[in-house]
């Protein structure tokens, strides 16, 4: 070779380098610069046809079950060529290239077993084939091919390095566009879910109380809900159980992650699995579409399921495994997803004697009972009463733009009635009381239309059954006359019969009352009004 042969030689070398160069910076511009990645990579394929002499290339991603490449973009292609665009994942020169993570070149298409040509794109122009892996973190995500023709400049080594290249820039285009959809999509379903629910930073202002029960539960919360310690809320419908599982979702670390809430109990025993773990397309009837569950929509975060005691024997199995390995799969489903969720349970029913029954299992009942925290109803809770009836009063007047007021002895008859309905009941008859009863004072008489309850019959006393006195009794209560009776007399009658009843039972308020004739709810009361101290 020459001198001037050497020149030329390499003024070729050189304008080929800048003509590659350019191509691929005009393709990674052409990525960057659109928000339609499938579109804005066959441009590139077509640019590379154009420029470099590869015809007919395609873009195959691998499945997320690692089996299979489907066709993601392509050039020339008809639309029954594109339907037969699956390769199995070893199968053909594309499915090779997939499972060895290496460049597959086909010299000669024409006679060569690994070009199997699913899709009839052999021509006259058609010479040989290279599929080469797109790999990034968790290996090959796809294969871009094409085919060379007579005519093209490039060698196989050129081939290999150009689809290389430009096999990194639509790997990277698509997993950013990826990581965009994952978290529009995780945004989507958490507003869907969760439209109305503000996550806001408090501790117990939603819950009011101010007994010592409640101040025990409270304590309790502030030094549990920062772990990751699965919770199980017990107590009577109606005491707040879903406000205690707020509580310890917004004291926790995870108060930034989604709070996901289910009540196993208002849904059917056959769509409660998909709700709880999801589904995928096609696992039944109705399911048009793959589907999240709560625990995967939870993750990350916390799971509150409400009345877990319905969970039939099935569902019980499955939400143990995931208790104890933090991973499930969706209804439909191979696929095994890893969670990481901090459950918070609630049931009104006896576990332990469920237990007892069959009805629930016995592992399942110590994996939810690590801590424990047991709601007391209303009733054991005299001193909260009327810190729930001046808030849901004020709250329901604001509502519904209203100006009244309870009378003392309304009041008192508000404290005496034991709500068996807890704080719900509390709340829909302090709404009732507002929206039936005229502006102004509250009287007694008024809340005979607004309460379950016939409020005249339960503060009568019980009169006594009267006992026909002996005769010599009789003529001295006759020739007696009878002391007048006051109110004030009464008053410190009831005051020395309830102090004797404390005395007889020794403080015990319950046994005290029963001999009464009261409630427990109404001893306290009457103590608290006399301040009587023991």
């Amino acid at each position: 070779m020459n001198i001037e042969d050497k020149k030329d030689c390499k003024s070729c070398t050189l304008s080929f380098a800048y003509n590659e160069i350019s191509l691929l910076y005009e393709i990674a511009v052409m990525l960057s610069s659109t928000t339609d990645v499938k579109e804005s990579i066959e441009k590139g394929m077509r640019m590379l046809k154009r420029n470099a002499y590869l015809d007919r290339s395609t873009l195959f991603m691998l499945s997320d079950d690692k089996t299979q490449l489907e066709l993601y973009a392509s050039i020339d292609l008809t639309a029954q060529q594109k339907k037969m665009a699956v390769y199995k994942l070893g199968e053909g020169a594309t499915g090779l290239a997939a499972k060895s993570a290496e460049p597959v070149v086909i010299e000669n298409i024409h006679n060569n077993i690994n070009y199997i040509n699913k899709m009839g794109t052999i021509n006259i122009n058609s010479i040989s084939y290279v599929a080469v892996p797109i790999i990034q973190d968790d290996g090959v995500i796809a294969v871009i091919s094409a085919n060379t023709c007579k005519s093209s400049a490039m060698d196989f080594d050129d081939v290999v390095r150009m689809l290389t290249i430009v096999g990194s820039l639509f790997g990277g285009t698509l997993a950013t566009q990826r990581k965009f959809a994952k978290e529009k999509e995780e945004i989507t379903e958490l507003k869907t879910y969760y439209k109305e629910q503000a996550l806001s930073e408090y501790k117990f202002e939603s819950i009011i109380g101010k007994s010592s029960k409640m101040r025990v539960i409270f304590s309790m919360l502030e030094t549990v809900a920062p772990s990751d310690a699965t919770i199980l809320i017990r107590g009577e419908t109606g005491t707040g159980k879903e406000l205690i599982a707020t509580a310890v979702h917004n004291l926790s670390k995870r108060k930034n992650a989604p709070f996901i809430k289910l009540n196993c109990a208002a849904i059917s025993e056959t769509l409660l699995e998909s709700e709880l773990f999801g589904h995928e397309k096609g696992a039944f009837t109705d399911a048009k579409e793959a589907r999240k569950g709560r625990f995967e929509l939870a993750d990350g975060g916390t799971l509150f399921l409400d009345e877990i005691g319905d969970i039939t024997p099935s569902l019980q199995v499955k939400l143990l495994r995931i208790l104890q390995e933090q991973e499930f799969e969706r209804v439909g489903g191979n696929k095994t997803i890893k969670t990481n969720v901090r459950l918070v349970a609630a049931t009104n029913r006896n576990l332990e004697e469920m237990v007892r029954n069959g009805t629930f299992r016995e592992d399942l009942f110590y994996r939810l009972n690590v801590i424990p925290i047991n709601l007391p109803p209303l009733r054991e809770r005299y001193e909260d009463v009327k810190l729930l009836v001046e808030h849901y009063l004020q709250k329901f007047m604001q509502e519904h733009r209203r100006e009244m007021s309870l009378s003392k002895t309304a009041l008192e008859i508000l404290l005496d009635y034991p709500w068996p309905g807890n704080i719900r009941e509390l709340q829909n008859t302090m709404e009732r009381i507002v929206l039936i009863c005229p502006n102004g004072n509250i009287e007694p008489e008024m809340l005979n239309h607004v309460l379950p309850f016939n409020y005249q019959k339960l503060h009568m006393p019980k009169e006594p059954t009267p006992v026909a006195p002996e005769p010599e009794t009789a003529k001295i209560q006759e020739s007696q006359p009878a002391p007048r009776l006051t109110k004030t007399s009464l008053l410190d009658m009831e005051k020395e019969s309830i102090i004797q009843a404390l005395i007889e039972h020794r403080g015990i308020q319950t046994k005290a009352a029963a001999q009464l004739g009261m409630t427990a709810r109404q001893i306290g009361y009457k103590i608290q009004k006399y301040g009587i101290e023991f």
